[in-house]
C-alpha cells in the first residue's frame, strides 16, 4: 500500500504499541514518519504537555520539512478510579496529558498543516463515548478528545484546502495500557478475559489495526471525512 507516499506524519506516543503500530503502517504506505515521545531512541523527545516543547517541535519541523501532512496524536495515559477515589492530581494528570497534549498538538500542528492541507487523527476511546465508573479521568478527557476534534474539523473546513480531523475511538486493545488496567484487579488474567468478554467479537483489539485505520484517516481516500468519531470496538458501541 502507498497512501501515504510522501507524506510527513508527525506521531505523539510512538514508543507505544499503537503509536508505534501508526508509525509502522505509515513507513509501509511510503510515508515519512516523526515519532515522538518522552522515550529515547524517537526522532525528537517531546514532552506533549509542555507548550514549549510543542513550539520546539513544530518549529524544527518547519525548518526540516517546511510543512507537514498529518498530526496523529496518540500520546495518553489511563488511570484507574471512579469518582470517589480518583484524587484531584491524578484528574489533573490525565486531563493533561490525554486532553491537553491533544489541544497542543492541534495548535501547533495547525499552521503547518495548513500549508497545502493536511490531516488529523486525534486517538479517544469507546470509554469516551459510553463512560466507565471505574476510569472516571480517562473516560472524561476522551470525551474532551472527541468534541476537540469536531472543534478542529469545523475550524479546518473553512480552509482551501482543508485540514481534516477526526478521533477514533477503540475498544480494548492488547497492549501495555490495558495490562496496567488489569494488574489493578484480583486477578489480571481474569480481568483481561472479562475485557475481551465484553466485546461482541470476543477478543481484544490489535495495535496493528488501529494503525491501519488511521493510516487511512490519514489518506486522500478519506477526503470527505472529517469531524467524526470512528469506533474501532468490535461492536461494543452497538449495544
Amino acid at each position: 500500500m502507498t497512501g501515504l507516499r510522501d507524506k510527513i506524519i508527525l506521531i505523539t506516543g510512538a514508543g507505544g504499541a499503537i503509536g508505534g503500530a501508526v508509525a509502522a503502517e505509515v513507513k509501509a504506505q511510503g510515508g515519512t514518519v516523526i515519532a515522538s515521545d518522552l522515550k529515547s531512541g524517537i526522532d525528537m523527545t517531546l514532552d506533549v504537555t509542555s507548550e514549549q516543547d510543542w513550539q520546539r517541535v513544530t518549529a524544527e519541523i518547519m525548518r526540516k520539512h517546511g510543512r507537514l501532512d498529518g498530526l496523529v496524536n496518540a500520546a495518553g495515559i489511563a488511570v484507574v478510579g471512579n469518582i470517589e477515589k480518583t484524587d484531584f492530581a491524578t484528574w489533573r494528570r490525565v486531563m493533561s496529558i490525554n486532553l491537553d497534549g491533544t489541544f497542543l498538538g492541534c495548535k501547533y500542528a495547525f499552521p503547518l498543516l495548513r500549508k497545502q492541507g493536511g490531516a488529523i487523527v486525534n486517538l479517544s476511546s469507546v470509554l469516551g463515548l459510553v463512560g466507565s465508573a471505574g476510569l472516571a479521568a480517562y473516560s472524561a478527557s476522551k470525551g474532551g478528545v472527541s468534541l476537540l476534534t469536531k472543534s478542529v474539523a469545523l475550524n479546518g473546513a473553512r480552509y482551501k484546502p482543508p485540514v481534516r480531523a477526526n478521533s477514533i475511538c477503540p475498544a480494548f486493545i492488547d497492549g501495555a495500557m490495558v495490562d496496567d488496567i488489569a494488574a489493578n484487579a484480583r486477578d489480571p488474567q481474569k480481568a483481561r478475559e472479562n475485557f475481551a468478554g465484553d466485546i461482541p467479537l470476543a477478543r481484544l483489539g490489535k495495535p496493528e489495526e488501529v494503525a491501519s485505520l488511521c493510516a487511512y484517516l490519514l489518506s486522500d481516500a478519506a477526503a470527505f471525512i472529517t469531524g467524526a468519531d470512528v469506533p474501532i470496538d468490535g461492536g461494543l458501541t452497538a449495544r
